[in-house]
Parts: structure tokens; C-alpha cells; sequence
């Protein structure tokens, strides 16, 4: 025997001998070989006798076995628990969650920690080592508490599932685990792809960030000093996103100073950093980072300088990225687009996830809205509260696809600085708007599309089921479909151009936007693959499949309600395992109906055509069997069956329960009860084999056919993702269409000046709110940017001063997205940044007032606005004393007249600020008012005059507010009493100043 085998026999006998003593049952002797004999056995206190020969055991000195997990000599977890803890120890950042039977369990110290926060109820197993904290739950709630894990609280989640060993494995072990539990994959906020609870009508974004350099580790106001200044804008940065249920890349290079504004226009799930960051501390990382609804994680990537390029990243893509591409991007690009993908790679484990090759994204291209202006003028959410509804977004979302409502969300916090862009999609919008039967049409096909986008993404991860490939059949038939109809509309279009002679003008210019739209459908290889997969899959069978399936998970749901409810009553939980054994026979029979719903069509290929006839001929066999043992047992409740534990049997009831088995030859009775009988037959048993043989080729060959149709959807997957970007498109451009139909919105002009020219124009959320509450909005126009550069404007609370400064910075972004906008008029030179400082609240974390916050985004827009630049700034300064507040508002006024001479829209209360600028020749005032009517009563009146309004009324908001009258009286005494002592010394200043005049004259 050699020294390896004699080590196996020894392990194999200890482990052996030991379960049998903690079960108190019989041991195994020795046979020839040392080997174990499981059909003798000697119990304890019986005498018994055992021989080996001499020859058959090892000689010499055996060395020291290594150690041994399951060794006695000290206690230990069972394997599972074991296993379980080694895998927190692995991922100690990480949720563990290990599959056990039909539940998903936590053990040790998590289950203090995590269980309270899904509220999970806290058990105990006992151990050897004592008892060990526990929690679950049943493996179909599983997305469930994903969600909570994930999405609420930011956590990942290491999911490990039980494996079945070999047999080779088991037999290594006897008596030992039948699973061995590996890891599936983490789920993380940002590496989300095709659960149910991930937003549809969002991206779910993934960002990585690399910073050149290091951070410095202060974190206080008082450290934003000119060196501070001159760090952040000279720091490079390096962004990489990627959203992995729809494919996208991108990649941006950027600076410290900027990087708030990015990860808010990106709106990540999940930010990862470099692991040398950890050290940095949080309140240092969110300022550097901005807030935001995202989970922050650190990953180690070793070497990225160095060893890794563009090139590195094309297994992951659908096709390589072009050389010349390749060289555009930064090195801090490369580094954070290598960081994403590691962490990206490194999560999935044995996923292969295909993206479109990466975007790179500039500062140039796009409008930049920063963090402020993102949040001030409520473009995805309101201010007050963070809803979606009141959100600028909601307003103008009228599309019908989520993936459309997905680029219509990008395009309005990312908008054009290209005219040609902005121009072709207004041209789409306003072909939408002016040919309805095109527009109703396109959006009818739209309706019947699915999510192209993500369900290919399922596919480029080796998911995807039947319905998946059937939805995406529908939608390439749709999209053909939607070809043709932008085709005839051309040619329509064209036949309806006047004539001259017998020559036909040449088309139109404005329909090359229609041309580019048609062109770039590739339906070629797509309409090839939709056809394979309707020929193949048979859609009767898959419904079938989903009512089997859908019974199946009611009867679980009601039993798991069962327990809840007993529970929740403090009684004992029903006796499901009793009910179970009840009814294995109608489960059993349920199992035989679903094995045979087939989901590919019998043609599918010609093996299956084959198949499907053995089977027919088979079952054809098993019915003249039937009969035949009918008609000889003269049984005629006699049925041929299968169930899990008894396999195929023969069963009658009734009184043919007494039916004599002797005249049958081979039959052999297995069980009886009042009623029924059952026993094997050897020609049943025969043919049963045989029927499982057959049905076991048609599945596998329906696999086959299946994962072949699954290759050519990933051979077409680049053209299928751009027409799923074409539909996107032409849904956005319908939305527009529909909105300015319904709000009477104009197309804008876009030009390269710096002037912006509306007449009539309304705010695009407030004026629908008063529309819906039967009242109208008061237009206002803007003729900022030629002579007059800055608009600073007064008048009494309420009045729309603030409405009016939104109003028009929306307009422009909405302008710049390629939408019709809310006016009368509008024409607008390209704005290449957008600052609003609206609305400031404190911030306490981060030890900053209300003021300093102020400060904070007044300083930003100072630093950063450029003469194409557009400003909004309300109230600024009326966080501080009424002297300072001037002093800072002057200031502010000042800069952005002489330094930075932007677009700027200047609301105010500080009434002096009027006469201390009147030499500004790029400032104009105007100003909002109030109607009083000789009984005392009063109207706002929001349409914007020329001029200053020294009266802020705000005692007339005081009492709309319901003040008590009590205090309102002593307000008004205060002020009063404040206008003659201002009066007085107003008068005492102008005698000053005539006695000076007189003495030198």
C-alpha cells in the first residue's frame, strides 16, 4: 500500500468511525486492504473479533498527517458553517448570504449587524462550539431582500450557492457534506444587470474615479486658499461609467474643481475609488465628490499606470476600439476605465459581460450644469422634497419606451454645444409635430417594442430565456416595420414637392435628417435572426410554461403567508411537510405535465423533428399498453404512472383493487391502501425508461437549439443596439412633438452669439401646474446679453422674481436638449455653462451655515463663468447683516460686469444695490410689482417692468401667511418707526452735505 493511499484509508476510517459513534450506530470493520466493511458491524458492549493480516497493513514509520478539519481532537463548526465563515473572511466588505436548501442563510456576528436592517428574525444553531447566531429566507424572496441590502442601504452582497459533489468527491468523504458552496457573484448598486428592482426609466450607473496625485487631508473651509484653488484646478481627474444593463461606456477627463458637478450629472448608483484613498477621510471624499444617493467602495487595482491601455479593455467589449480612438484618451482616463472594469470583472466572477466600446465625453461637447444648478432649478427632482413629480424631467417625459425615457433623463443634464446636433433634432421634433399621422404612427409601433437595450445586455451575459428572444423578435419586426414607414414617409414627402415642367425639384434640405434617421437602421442580420427565432420557439408551449410556473409559485406564496400569519398570531406555523407528503402524488403529476411542455416548435431542427417522433411512437406503445393490461386485468381504472419515490408503476383503484396479479406475469405488488393498489411491471418499467430517455433528448436538444439562437443574437449585437438607439431617438422627438402640441411651444433659433432673446416666455413646470388648476401663467420676456448684460431685479416677495430667473435658465436647456421650449419667441446664443445659486440650505455635517454654503456656490460661479456662460443668482447675501449683504452683492455685481461679462439674471432685496451700479453700462434694472386697490385689497403683478420697486411688501406675505394680527400691527408700528428714522437721517445727510457745498462756494 502506498503512502498515499494509506493516508486516504486512515482519513476515510476516522471520519467514519466518528459519525457512527455521535449517531450511536454500528462501526465498520477492517476487511483485506485496510479498507472498510460496511456489511459487518460490531455495536458498543458486544464482544466481537477481528483478524488482519500483517501483510496487508503499511510498514515502517508513518509521518505526521497534516491536519485534519473534521479532526475530533478539537471541536470545530460542521462543514457548512465552516465553509460560510471562511467566506466572510474573504469578503469581510460584504453581506454573505449562503444558499442551504431552499433558503439563503447568514451566520455569526452578521446576523447582529445586517438581519435588524431587512428586518430579518434572529435565530440560534447550535454547534459543538455552542450556538451560533442565525437568520433567512426562502430562496424565491431572494431579489427582494437584494433590494433592501443593495439598493437601500448600499451594501454589497456575496452570494454563495450550494454545488452537488460528484460522486468521485462523496466517495473521498463518506459521510460527509453533499455540497460544496461557491461563490455566484456580488451584487453591488452599480453592477446591477438584469434584476427586477433596478430603475427602468434611469441608468444605473457604475463610476470609477482616478485623482492624479494625492489628497490632501484637510477638509475645512479655512483651507480653500489660493494654493487649495490652484490644486483643484491643475489636479487631473480621470471618470470612467458604465452602466451594465444597457451596455454603456464613457470616459471623461476632467479636474478636482469640476468633479462635483460630473458625478451629479451622471447620477451613479455606486462610486469606487483606488484603495489608497480609504485613508482619506468621508467628510474629505464627499467634499471632493459632492452628495448624492450613491454607496462609495474602494478597490484594489495594482500596477494601473503602468501594464494597462486601451487595448486591455477590448475582452470585455463588443469590438475593439479604432487606434486613433485609442490614443485620445488621458492617462487618468485609461486608469479609471481599468479601475471600473477590474471591479466590474472581479464582481461578476464567471459573467461575460459585453459593452459598447467607450464614449469619451468633454467638457467642449456639452452644456456643463453644475451640482448647484442641477439641484436649484429641479431638473430630475424638486427641491422641497426630492420627488420626481414637479421635476423639470417629469414636464417634458412624455415618451413611451424606458430606454427613450433614459436619453431624454441624459440629454437634459447633458446639453449640446453643437448647433448641428441641436438643429437635427428640432428638425425631427418639428416633422413629428407637423405630420401627426407620422407621429401617431411611429409612436403606436413604439408601444410594442421592448427594452432592446437591457434584454441585450441579458443575452451578452449568457442570460435570457425564450421570452426574452421573443420579445426581442417582436421589436426587430417592429423596427422593420418602423423603416418602411420613415421610408414611404420621404417619398411621400418628396412626391408632395411642386413640380416645374417636367423635372421635379431636388428634395428639401430638411429631410436629410429623415434620410440619416433611415440609413443608419441595419436590418439585414437582425430580421435574419427574428425569423429563426419565430420558426423555432412555440409560443402556445411557453404559455403553458408560465401558468404551470406561475400555480406553482401561488401554492408557495400561500403556504409562506401561512406562516407569516401564524406567526404573526403567536401560534404554531402549519405542518407543511405533512401537507407536502399529502400531496406528492398531485406534484408528481404536475412534474410529469410540465416535462412534457416543449418550447421549441417540433421543426426547430431536424434532431428534434426526430425526437418528437420517438416520442409519439413511444407514447403510442404506452397507450396500446394501457389498454392491453385494461383489457386482461379487466382493470379499467388501470393507469401507468411515475412518481419520484416509487418510478414507474402501475396503479388501479377501486374495486379493481382486487384484481388477481397472478394471471400477469412479472407484475409484483409495491403497496395498497382501501382504494387503491399499486405494483411494478417489467414492460411498464422497460417503456417508462425509454419514454425518460426521449423526453431527455428533446430537452437537450431544444438546449441546443436555444443557445444556437442565443449566438446569433450576439453575432448581431451591435446592430441590434444601434437600431434600439434609433427608436430611442424617434421616441424622445415624438415626446417633444406631443408636449408642444399640447402647450403650444415654439421651435427655438441657436445661435453662436451670446445673446438670449425670449418673448413670452414661461416657466415649463409652473405653467402647467396653474394650467391644471384653471389659472394662467404671466409671460415675461428677456432680451439679456447684447447691451444689457446683467438684469437686476426687484420687487416684493412672491411677486415671481425667483420663477422668472428659472424660468429662462430652463429655457435654454431645454433649447440646448433639442426640445421646444415654453415662449412666443426665443432665440439664444449657445450658453456653455449654466449657474444657478438658488435656494441655499446649511450644511451642518460639513460645519458650513447657510451663509457659507452661499459663499461656497457664489465663489464657484465667480471663478468658473465665461462670457457664453449663463448666471442666475437670488438673494445673494441675505445671510448676513444688511451692510454685508450689500457690500457682498455689489461685489458679486461688479465681477461678473467687468471680469466675468455673462448672461446674468440678478434678483435682490437690497435695494441700494440699484443706485450703487448705476454706472455699470451693461446693467439694466427691472423690476415686479403690486396692485393695490382703494379698499386695501392687493394683486401681485408678475409681469416684469423697467425700473426699481424700493417696496418689498413683505408684510402683505405676512399676513397671506396668517400671521396674527396682534403682530402684524406691532410690524407695521417697527416699520414705520424705521422709514423716519432712515427719513430723518436722510435729510440730516443732505443738510451736511448743502452746508459743505456752501462753504467752498
Amino acid at each position: 500500500m502506498s503512502l498515499q493511499s494509506a493516508r486516504c484509508t486512515i482519513r476515510s476510517l476516522r471520519s467514519s468511525w466518528r459519525a457512527c459513534i455521535k449517531t450511536r450506530t454500528a462501526l465498520p470493520c477492517l476487511t483485506r486492504g485496510g479498507l472498510p466493511a460496511f456489511g459487518k458491524f460490531w455495536t458498543r458492549g458486544v464482544k466481537t473479533r477481528t483478524v488482519v493480516k500483517a501483510s496487508s497493513l503499511p510498514q515502517g514509520v508513518l509521518p505526521a498527517l497534516p491536519p485534519d478539519e473534521d479532526d475530533d481532537t478539537t471541536a470545530s463548526y460542521p462543514t457548512m458553517l465552516q465553509q460560510h465563515l471562511n467566506n466572510i473572511r474573504k469578503h469581510p466588505d460584504c453581506v454573505v448570504l449562503t444558499r442551504v436548501g431552499d433558503f439563503y442563510e447568514m451566520y455569526f456576528d452578521q446576523v447582529a449587524q445586517f438581519a435588524p436592517l431587512v428586518n430579518l428574525k434572529q435565530a440560534k444553531k447550535m454547534t459543538a462550539l455552542g450556538p451560533v447566531p442565525m437568520a433567512g429566507f426562502q430562496h424565491t424572496q431572494l431579489e427582494r431582500y437584494l433590494k433592501m441590502f443593495v439598493m437601500d442601504h448600499g451594501k454589497q452582497v456575496a452570494l454563495i450557492e450550494q454545488v452537488p459533489l460528484s460522486n468521485a468527491e462523496r466517495s473521498l468523504r463518506p459521510g460527509g457534506p453533499q455540497y460544496d458552496r461557491q461563490l455566484k457573484r456580488v451584487f453591488t448598486a452599480g453592477t446591477l444587470i438584469d434584476e427586477n428592482f433596478v430603475d427602468p426609466y434611469e441608468n444605473n450607473y457604475l463610476l470609477a474615479v482616478h485623482i492624479d496625485g494625492e489628497v490632501p487631508v484637510g477638509s475645512k473651509p479655512s483651507d480653500r486658499g489660493q494654493v487649495y484653488e490652484r490644486y483643484r484646478r491643475s489636479t487631473r481627474v480621470g471618470l470612467s461609467w458604465v452602466d451594465l444593463s444597457s451596455g454603456d461606456f464613457f470616459t471623461q477627463a476632467s479636474d478636482l474643481a469640476t468633479l462635483p458637478s460630473i458625478v451629479s450629472r451622471v447620477m451613479p448608483r455606486e462610486i469606487i475609488l483606488p484603495e489608497g484613498l480609504s485613508d482619506v477621510g468621508p467628510s474629505r471624499l464627499q467634499g471632493l465628490l459632492g452628495e448624492g444617493n450613491y454607496s462609495l467602495h474602494f478597490y484594489r487595482s495594482a500596477q494601473i499606470h503602468s501594464t494597462t491601455t486601451v487595448e486591455s479593455w477590448t475582452p470585455m467589449l463588443e469590438r475593439a476600439t479604432p487606434e486613433k480612438q485609442a490614443e485620445a484618451f488621458a492617462p487618468c482616463e485609461i486608469a479609471a476605465g481599468s479601475l471600473v472594469l477590474g471591479y466590474v470583472r472581479e464582481r461578476l466572477v464567471d459573467l461575460q459581460i459585453q459593452l459598447q466600446p467607450p464614449v469619451r465625453r468633454s467638457d467642449d461637447d456639452y452644456m456643463a450644469i453644475d451640482k448647484q444648478s442641477l439641484r436649484g432649478l429641479e431638473i430630475r427632482s424638486t427641491l422641497r422634497d426630492g420627488t420626481f413629480q414637479g421635476s423639470l424631467l417629469h414636464a417634458v417625459r412624455h415618451t413611451v419606451t424606458k430606454s427613450g425615457s433614459r436619453l431624454l433623463s441624459q440629454r437634459l443634464v447633458s446639453p449640446s454645444m453643437s448647433l448641428s446636433v441641436i438643429n437635427d433634432r428640432l428638425d425631427l421634433v418639428q416633422e413629428m409635430l407637423e405630420q401627426d399621422a407620422l407621429r401617431e404612427d411611429v409612436v403606436v409601433l413604439l408601444r410594442r417594442t421592448a427594452d432592446a437595450l437591457r434584454l441585450l445586455q441579458r443575452f451578452s451575459i449568457g442570460k435570457g430565456d425564450a421570452d426574452d428572444l421573443l420579445n426581442l423578435a417582436r421589436t426587430i419586426g417592429v423596427t422593420s416595420e418602423m423603416a418602411q414607414l420613415v421610408r414611404d414617409h420621404i417619398v411621400s414627402r418628396e412626391d408632395s414637392i411642386p413640380t416645374a415642367g417636367h423635372k421635379k425639384h431636388p428634395p428639401p434640405n430638411e429631410l436629410g435628417f429623415l434620410r440619416d434617421i433611415h440609413q443608419r437602421f441595419d436590418l439585414d442580420g437582425p430580421a435574419k435572426v427574428a425569423k429563426a427565432i419565430e420558426e423555432a420557439i412555440d409560443e402556445e408551449g411557453l404559455n403553458q410554461q408560465h401558468v404551470a410556473e406561475a400555480e406553482s409559485q401561488a401554492k408557495v406564496e400561500i403556504m409562506a403567508e401561512e406562516v407569516e400569519s401564524a406567526d404573526a398570531a403567536g401560534e404554531p406555523g402549519p405542518k407543511l411537510g405533512r401537507r407536502a407528503a399529502k400531496t406528492r402524488a398531485v406534484a408528481d403529476a404536475a412534474d410529469s405535465i410540465s416535462n412534457d411542455i416543449w418550447i421549441m416548435r417540433n421543426d426547430a431542427s431536424p434532431t428534434l423533428g426526430r425526437a418528437h417522433s420517438d416520442l409519439e411512437s413511444l407514447l403510442k406503445r404506452k397507450n396500446q399498453l394501457t389498454q392491453r393490461l385494461r383489457k386482461q386485468l379487466k382493470a379499467e381504472s388501470l393507469n401507468l404512472r411515475w412518481t419520484s419515490n416509487l418510478g414507474h408503476h402501475c396503479h388501479v383503484k377501486g374495486k379493481d383493487t382486487r384484481t388477481d396479479l397472478a394471471a400477469l406475469a412479472g407484475a409484483r405488488a409495491i403497496g395498497s391502501t382501501k382504494s387503491t393498489r399499486s405494483f411494478y411491471l417489467a414492460d411498464w418499467t422497460h417503456l417508462g425508461t425509454l419514454l425518460e430517455d426521449s423526453k431527455m433528448r428533446i430537452r437537450m436538444e431544444e438546449e441546443r437549439v436555444f443557445n444556437k439562437l442565443r449566438a446569433q443574437v450576439l453575432e448581431s449585437l451591435m446592430k441590434l443596439r444601434r437600431n434600439a438607439a434609433v427608436l430611442d431617438e424617434l421616441d424622445v422627438a415624438c415626446s417633444s412633438a406631443t408636449i408642444a402640441k399640447e402647450r403650444d411651444l415654439i421651435r427655438p433659433l441657436l445661435n453662436t452669439g451670446t445673446s438670449h432673446n425670449v418673448i413670452g416666455g414661461r416657466h415649463p413646470t409652473v405653467a402647467v401646474g396653474l394650467k391644471d388648476r384653471g389659472r394662467l401663467f404671466t409671460a415675461n420676456n428677456c432680451g439679456v446679453g447684447d447691451r444689457e448684460k446683467i438684469y437686476l431685479i426687484t420687487g416684493p416677495n412672491m411677486a415671481g422674481k425667483s420663477t422668472y430667473l428659472r424660468q429662462n435658465a430652463l429655457v435654454t436647456i431645454l433649447a440646448q436638449t433639442g426640445c421646444f421650449v415654453p415662449a412666443d419667441y426665443a432665440e439664444i446664443g449657445l450658453v456653455d455653462r449654466i449657474f444657478s445659486r438658488v435656494g441655499s440650505a446649511d450644511n451642518l455635517y460639513q460645519d458650513q451655515s447657510t451663509f457659507m454654503v452661499e459663499m461656497l456656490e457664489t465663489a464657484e460661479i465667480l471663478k468658473q463663468a465665461t462670457p457664453r456662460s449663463f448666471v442666475i443668482m437670488d438673494e445673494v447675501g441675505r445671510g448676513t447683516t444688511p451692510e454685508d449683504g450689500i457690500a457682498v452683492g455689489y461685489a458679486c455685481l461688479h465681477a461678473l460686469h467687468n471680469v466675468n461679462k455673462c448672461r446674468t439674471l440678478f434678483a435682490t432685496h437690497f435695494h441700494a444695490l440699484a443706485d450703487m451700479t448705476r454706472d455699470f453700462d451693461h446693467l439694466a434694472c427691472y423690476c415686479t410689482d403690486v396692485a393695490e386697490d382703494a379698499d386695501g385689497s392687493w394683486t401681485y403683478l408678475h409681469k416684469l417692468r423697467k425700473g426699481v420697486n424700493r417696496e418689498s411688501h413683505a408684510l402683505k406675505v405676512a399676513r397671506l401667511a396668517g400671521l396674527p394680527t396682534s403682530a402684524i400691527h406691532i410690524a407695521e408700528q417697527v416699520l414705520r418707526d424705521l422709514r423716519k428714522e432712515r427719513e430723518r437721517a436722510e435729510q440730516e445727510l443732505n443738510g451736511g452735505q448743502r452746508i459743505l457745498l456752501t462753504a467752498a462756494g
